[in-house]
C-alpha cells in the first residue's frame, strides 16, 4: 500500500534525480526573474513621471502638461550628458597635451645624453670595458624590482709586456 501510495503521490518520476534538478533550476530561474521584475517595478515607481504613456488622462491639456514636463526633464538630462561629454573631452585633451609635452622633453633629454656619450666615449681609455658602448648595452640588464638598469662594473684590463 505504501509503495502504491508513493507512486500515486509522486508519480512515476518521483525518484528521478534529473527531473528534480530540472525543477530546482526552473524554480531558481523563476525566482531570479521575479526579483528582476520587482526591481524594475520599484524603479518604475520611483520614476513614475517618466512613464507618461502608461498614465490615463482626464483631458488633453493634462496630457500635454505631463508630456511637456517629461520633455523638459529629458532635455535637462541631455544637457547634463552633453556637458559631461565636453568635460571629459577637455580633460582628455589636457592629458594628451601633457603626454605629448613629456614625450618631447624625454626625446630632447635622450638626444642630449646621446650627444654627451658620443663626446665622452672618445675620452675613455681603450683598455677599459666602457670604451665599447654597444658591448655595455648588451651586458646591461633591466631590474623590475628597483626600476633601473644594472650596468656592468668598469674594469681596466692592464696588459703587461713580456
Amino acid at each position: 500500500l505504501q509503495m502504491l501510495e508513493q507512486q500515486v503521490v509522486g508519480g512515476e518520476q518521483a525518484k528521478n534525480k534529473d527531473l528534480k534538478e530540472k525543477r530546482k533550476r526552473r524554480k531558481k530561474y523563476a525566482d531570479e526573474r521575479r526579483m528582476q521584475l520587482v526591481a524594475a517595478l520599484q524603479q518604475s515607481n520611483e520614476d513614475s513621471s517618466d512613464w507618461v504613456l502608461l498614465n490615463v488622462y482626464d483631458s488633453i491639456q493634462e496630457e500635454v502638461r505631463a508630456k511637456s514636463k517629461l520633455l523638459e526633464k529629458m532635455q535637462e538630462k541631455l544637457r547634463a550628458a552633453e556637458t559631461e561629454i565636453k568635460d571629459l573631452q577637455s580633460e582628455f585633451e589636457l592629458e594628451k597635451i601633457d603626454y605629448l609635452g613629456t614625450i618631447r622633453r624625454l626625446e630632447r633629454d635622450l638626444l642630449l645624453f646621446q650627444q654627451l656619450l658620443d663626446q665622452v666615449q672618445s675620452l675613455i681609455r681603450r683598455d677599459c670595458n666602457y670604451s665599447n658602448l654597444e658591448k655595455i648595452k648588451r651586458e646591461s640588464v633591466w631590474d623590475e624590482e628597483t626600476g633601473c638598469w644594472k650596468i656592468p662594473e668598469p674594469v681596466v684590463q692592464k696588459t703587461r709586456l713580456p
